[in-house]
C-alpha cells in the first residue's frame, strides 16, 4: 500500500535552511521503490535439480530470501547543493517496511542532488559514511582480517530534482541492489575429512553512492561463510553476501562503474513489477584470471591442512546469486568440473602462509 508522510517538521521551514533560498518553499511528492533486479530463482534452477537437489536448493532458497528481497526495512534520504562542495542541505531516516512509499516532502524551490539507500539498520557490517557531501557519501564495509557477511540486501538510488514554483512536481526513486551473494556446494563424500573452512575474496570495500561505482582496496577483504547443513543430503554450502567482485580486465585496485548494469535494468523496468528474474545483467564470459575466488581449507585425518584456492573468472555482480559445486577428493584436493572454475592446491599448508592471486 502506498501511504503518505511528511519529511518531517524541522524541513517545513524553507528559510531554515539555507538563506539565500526562496522564501516560499512547496510540496513535492516522492515516490520511492525497491526494484529487485536478480537471477536468483534462475541460478538455482540452472544449478540444481528440483529432485535430486531439493533439500540443499530449500536451504539456499531460505538464506537467500532475507537477502534478495523487494522489502526495505529503513531509507535514508540526502538532498544536496549541486554546486560548489556538494553539501547536504536536508537529511532524513524513516522505517519505511514495505517496497514502495510515497513521502510528501516540503522544500525550498531549489535544485537537489537526491541520494537514498536502504536496509542500513540491519546490516552492522556496512555503514553510510562522508554523506555530509554528495560526492563523498559512500557504503562502507567493516575492516577486519576476516569479516561477517552482510546480513541484508542493500539498495541505492540517485536523483537531480528541479523543484520548480507554481508546478505539482512527482518523483520517482527507484532502488536497486548494491551487493549480491555466492555459495560453494561441498561434497565430502569421496574423502574424509575432520574439517573444512571456507572463506571468500577478491570482493569491494566499499561503494561510492553518488557515481554507482565500486572500489577495491589493494588489500581485499576477506569474507566469512555461513555454513548450511542439510538434515539428509550429505553436502555442505558454504554462502557469503558481500560487494560485487571486479570486471573482467580491472587491476586489483580501483573503482568499477556500474553504469552498464542500471543501463540494463531500466530496459527492464516494469510499472507492475517489482521483482524482476532475469540472466541479462549477469551474463558474462570467463576471463583468463580469476576475479573473485573461495579458499577451502581441508583438515585431513593425519592432522596436516590442505588449501584449495578456488578461482572463480566470471565476476559477481550486484543483484547475483552464484552457485559452484566442487567435491573433496584424494589429500583433500577441491575439485570442480566447472569451466569457470580454476583449482590451485597448496598441501601440508602452515598457518601464516599468504596467497596472493593474479586479480
Amino acid at each position: 500500500m502506498v501511504v503518505s508522510a511528511a519529511l518531517g517538521a524541522v524541513l517545513t521551514g524553507c528559510g531554515m535552511i539555507d538563506e539565500d533560498l526562496s522564501d516560499c518553499g512547496k510540496e513535492a511528492t516522492v515516490d520511492y521503490e525497491v526494484q529487485l533486479v536478480t537471477n536468483m530463482s534462475l541460478e538455482l534452477e540452472l544449478q540444481l535439480d528440483a529432485q535430486t537437489d531439493k533439500e540443499i536448493m530449500d536451504l539456499l532458497r531460505q538464506y537467500m530470501s532475507r537477502i534478495f528481497t523487494d522489502h526495505a526495512h529503513d531509507v535514508d534520504l540526502s538532498f544536496y547543493e549541486t554546486q560548489g562542495d556538494s553539501a547536504r542541505l536536508l537529511h532524513d531516516q524513516h522505517i519505511m517496511d514495505a517496497n514502495q512509499r510515497r513521502y510528501v516532502l516540503h522544500l525550498p524551490i531549489h535544485e537537489y542532488q537526491h541520494l537514498a539507500t536502504a536496509n542500513l539498520v540491519d546490516n552492522a557490517m556496512v555503514s553510510l559514511a562522508g554523506d555530509e557531501r554528495c560526492h563523498r557519501s559512500q557504503l562502507l564495509q567493516q575492516k577486519g582480517d576476516t569479516i561477517t557477511p552482510h546480513t541484508t540486501g542493500l539498495f541505492t538510488a540517485r536523483l537531480p530534482m528541479q523543484l520548480v514554483e507554481g508546478v505539482d512536481q512527482t518523483f520517482y526513486v527507484r532502488l536497486y541492489m548494491a551487493n549480491c551473494a555466492s555459495a560453494l556446494v561441498v561434497d565430502p563424500r569421496r574423502f574424509k575429512a575432520d574439517d573444512i573452512r571456507v572463506v571468500a575474496s577478491g570482493f569491494a570495500s566499499r561503494y561510492q553512492i553518488c557515481d554507482s561505482s565500486f572500489v577495491f582496496d589493494t588489500a581485499a577483504p576477506v569474507i566469512a561463510t555461513d555454513r548450511l547443513t542439510a538434515k539428509t543430503d550429505p553436502r555442505v554450502c558454504y554462502c557469503t553476501v558481500n560487494f560485487p567482485s571486479r570486471e573482467a580486465g580491472q587491476t586489483r585496485s580501483g573503482h568499477a562503474a556500474v553504469g552498464d548494469l542500471h543501463s540494463v535494468v531500466g530496459d527492464l523496468q516494469s510499472p507492475t513489477r517489482t521483482v524482476i528474474e532475469t540472466q541479462e545483467p549477469f551474463v558474462a564470459q570467463p576471463g583468463e584470471q580469476s576475479l573473485w575466488e573461495y579458499r577451502v581449507y581441508v583438515t585431513n585425518a593425519d592432522g596436516t591442512v590442505t588449501e584449495s584456492i578456488v578461482g572463480i573468472r566470471e565476476p559477481l555482480r550486484a543483484g547475483q546469486l552464484k552457485i559452484i559445486q566442487v567435491w573433496i577428493g584424494d589429500d583433500g584436493r577441491v575439485n570442480s568440473e566447472s569451466p569457470e572454475v580454476g583449482v590451485s592446491v597448496t598441501l601440508d599448508w602452515k598457518p601464516g602462509n599468504t596467497y596472493e592471486p593474479e586479480i
